[in-house]
């Protein structure tokens, strides 16, 4: 099993706003630097996709990849794990909303393993930069 890493950021909206534009994921070539498409597979129920394939260009990492997810019914978390990829072996996240009074804190967990070897100390750099990336631009999408 991969090691995990953790980053959170505080952004100046409600957890469902935040939830929102999480689980867009058709807008996130918009606004999310390394995804360059985003295709909804399975709709699931309600308002939260359950599988979606990304194609992904992150300089060094270019990836193909299907991801399951698993939604909080109060907009507080979501889960994700990889289904199937070329880069990647696994693949397991989170994000989890913590309200904090007109603000939230995101906490945003994330583990890769890679197909291709990778030393430790370069995996967790490339994992820093990746959720570093993608917490700076959900902050710039919910409060822009």
């Amino acid at each position: 099993m991969a090691d995990q890493s953790t980053q959170s950021i505080v952004i100046d909206a409600a957890p469902a706003q935040i939830m929102a534009v999480i689980a867009d994921f058709p807008a996130y070539p918009e606004w999310a630097g390394f995804v360059k498409s985003c295709e909804v597979l399975d709709d699931g129920s309600g308002d939260h996709p359950r599988q979606v394939r990304f194609l992904l260009d992150a300089g060094v990492v270019k990836d193909d990849y299907v991801l399951e997810y698993d939604w909080a019914e109060d907009d507080s978390r979501v889960d994700w794990h990889l289904v199937k990829g070329q880069m990647q072996k696994s693949q397991t996240g989170s994000y989890q909303l913590q309200p904090q009074g007109e603000s939230t804190e995101v906490t945003y967990t994330l583990a890769v393993d890679l197909s291709i070897p990778m030393l430790g100390m370069f995996k967790r750099k490339a994992e820093k930069v990746i959720m570093d990336t993608a917490l700076k631009e959900l902050k710039k999408r919910v409060e822009g």
